[in-house]
């Protein structure tokens, strides 16, 4: 089994915001493998089905972005899932709107979901998707801004990124990490350019 979490913050006010990403892809592949994500577990709303031929467990932690490790570590006892059969999504304010990036590991990068996620699990050696939400306003408090709402000329741009990044998901579990890195790290350079393979980190 594969464990796939998106990470986000649970209620209304919250819903379509930057720090929302996680929850929104994993809403999508919800939705195009019928799997119902609505049982409470884990201080968790989770549902099981396939993906890519693979068992998953689909994760939306509810104990808000700064605890999400607090959901994912005992759902990972749980189950008995090591940390690199554990798939996290999640926003990223150092890619640009529309941008993915794919990674086998890594550190937190500043993101505080992912510092609980690593803190909790006890390491950082499991992939993830990185979704672009662009960069803070230099005038910009950081909470306010991921908290807050794509403004509208952005939003046809954010749907179609989620939608990769459930794609992107679907490639890792059918051809795994490397095969979907390789097409999934690239960058638009502009709109009549060859498409770019981004270097590694």
């Amino acid at each position: 089994m594969k464990m796939i979490v998106g990470l986000g913050n649970p209620g209304d006010k919250y819903a379509g915001s930057r720090h929302n990403m996680g929850f929104r892809v994993i809403d999508i592949l919800a939705e195009r493998h019928g799997i119902r994500v609505n049982t409470g577990k884990q201080r968790g709303l989770m549902g099981s089905g396939v993906i890519g031929g693979q068992k998953v467990l689909l994760v939306k932690p509810l104990t808000y972005m700064n605890n999400s490790g607090e959901c994912v570590r005992p759902a990972a006892d749980y189950y008995k899932l090591a940390p690199e059969d554990i798939l996290v999504i999640y926003d990223d304010i150092a890619l640009p709107v529309g941008q993915l990036r794919l990674r086998k590991a890594g550190s937190a990068g500043g993101h505080n979901g992912m510092k609980s996620l690593i803190a909790h699990l006890g390491s950082q050696d499991f992939p993830r998707v990185r979704v672009g939400v662009g960069a803070k306003p230099p005038q910009m408090d950081l909470a306010d801004y991921v908290l807050g709402h794509f403004p509208a000329d952005e939003l046809k741009t954010v749907r179609d990124s989620l939608e990769s990044a459930a794609d992107a998901v679907e490639a890792i579990l059918a051809d795994g990490v490397d095969i979907a890195m390789n097409k999934y790290n690239i960058k638009q350079s502009g709109p009549k350019d060859h498409v770019k393979k981004e270097p590694e980190e």
